[in-house]
């Protein structure tokens, strides 16, 4: 992979991590169309990744900040919510641990990522109904409790997988259980913050490994994952907030569709 790739991969990583048409499934298709080479694909993919943890960090910073503040002090709300976080992780923990081989292997596949993105669609097209009953009902949103946070975090380990969008799956599910979009949005991106970090350590000794070229490379993409997430995060959370989330489904079937006919055209 050359910087330049890099830099481009890096962009629609940024692009793509906060709205809800996976990241990672974008990468694979970018990749597949312009015939990128990158042998150590799961690296890259978490390099980037955590380019846009960075960029979570920043949007949340003084929430983050009252969280570590409030363990430190004992405070119940701080230690309840960080916990319900550790609680949403686990899932994804054991997918990751477990199946990695599997996962790794499914961003060689083409046909499997534009299947997920139907399937992203779909999921999508399901917090159109969930927004509406919440605004009708006109009711605070639901408390988070344990069993919240462990379904929200079977979705994010569904979205593992490449073309499952990570943000649509954990909102969705979160809508659908009641919780109000900001509060949704707002635990699924914390939520990413620790499976993201666990993805990177578990990477580590391949980071240490990699040649002085590989590691430019790399920040050549992480940098430009960086600056694009801070000007996507924004956006999606108006989007969000203005109930307009579901139409992301149109976009995520129309890619997934046409990726999957270029694909068995043999184009």
């Amino acid at each position: 992979m050359s910087r330049l790739e890099a830099l481009w991969l890096g962009i629609v990583q940024g692009l793509t991590e906060f709205f809800p048409v996976s990241s990672s499934g974008h990468l694979v298709i970018f990749r597949s169309l312009f015939g990128i080479e990158d042998e150590g694909g799961l690296l890259f993919e978490v390099s980037v990744h955590l380019a846009t943890l960075l960029a979570i960090a920043i949007f949340y910073r003084q929430r983050i900040r009252g969280l570590i503040l409030g363990v430190l002090t004992r405070q119940s709300e701080a230690i309840h919510f960080t916990a319900l976080l550790v609680v949403g992780t686990l899932p994804a923990v054991v997918v990751g641990l477990s199946a990695r081989d599997f996962i790794e292997r499914q961003f060689a596949n083409p046909i499997a990522t534009g299947f997920a993105l139907l399937a992203t669609g779909a999921i999508l097209w399901t917090t159109r109904g969930s927004v509406r009953r919440w605004r009708e009902r006109g009711e605070e949103s639901a408390s988070l409790d344990w069993r919240i946070a462990l379904l929200v975090g079977c979705g994010q380990a569904l979205a593992i997988l490449p073309g499952i969008s990570r943000s649509g799956t954990t909102v969705a599910v979160a809508l659908a259980l009641g919780i109000a979009p900001r509060a949704a949005a707002e635990f699924s991106f914390l939520l990413g913050i620790i499976a993201i970090a666990g993805a990177a350590v578990l990477t580590l000794p391949e980071l240490a490994a990699a040649s002085p070229e590989a590691m430019v490379t790399l920040a050549y993409g992480g940098g430009a994952a960086l600056v694009s997430g801070i000007a996507a995060i924004w956006a999606f959370v108006r989007l969000l907030e203005g109930g307009r989330f579901y139409l992301f489904a149109g976009y995520a079937w129309l890619v997934g569709g046409l990726f999957l006919a270029w694909n068995w055209a043999g184009v």
